[in-house]
């Protein structure tokens, strides 16, 4: 008989144990919904997960619309093709949800967050530029200090006095 044709098929799914692994990590989603012509809103969402237990429902972690939005819509659509998200091209009232990785998911809580109140488009530019330059670690401990702390306002406006050059005013 021929040897080849006793091979075992290659396995073109994970190993159980693989799954797990992959699992065990945080899930995040971003959610885009088009509100008309070039009214665009992002959300960043953390979804259940083995690694989060506590979580039994999708929770929103932040979210940016209308003009401060428009302002860095360019870079951040940049970045999000970079990573395979296209959310361009939608009908007006439709959703689409696209997975996100922990670090991406992160850096755009984050940057949401600290936008959302901002008005001056240069102190935009530099707390944009500043939340792109940090390291997964950074951007965790400024997320996790703005999402669990009592007054995270206060939190968020530290983080904006750090980011903005003095200089700028």
């Amino acid at each position: 008989m021929n040897k080849l044709a006793t091979v075992l098929p290659m396995r073109s799914t994970p190993s159980p144990k693989n799954q797990r692994e992959q699992r065990a990590v945080p899930a995040y989603e971003l959610r885009a919904t088009a509100h008309g012509a070039g009214d665009l809103e992002l959300e960043v969402w953390q979804l259940p997960a083995i690694a989060t237990p506590q979580l039994k429902a999708p929770r929103r972690i932040a979210g940016l619309r209308g003009r401060n939005l428009g302002m860095i819509e360019n870079r951040l659509l940049r970045q999000l093709k970079q990573s395979g998200i296209d959310p361009t091209g939608m009908k007006r009232g439709d959703t689409r949800p696209f997975r996100l990785e922990e670090l991406a998911a992160l850096r755009l809580g984050l940057l949401f967050r600290v936008l959302a109140p901002m008005r001056s488009r240069s102190h935009i530019r530099a707390c944009a530029d500043g939340i792109d330059a940090m390291g997964r670690e950074e951007a965790a401990y400024w997320l996790g200090m703005a999402m669990h702390r009592k007054h995270p306002r206060r939190v968020l406006m530290a983080l904006r006095f750090l980011l903005i050059d003095p200089k700028l005013n």
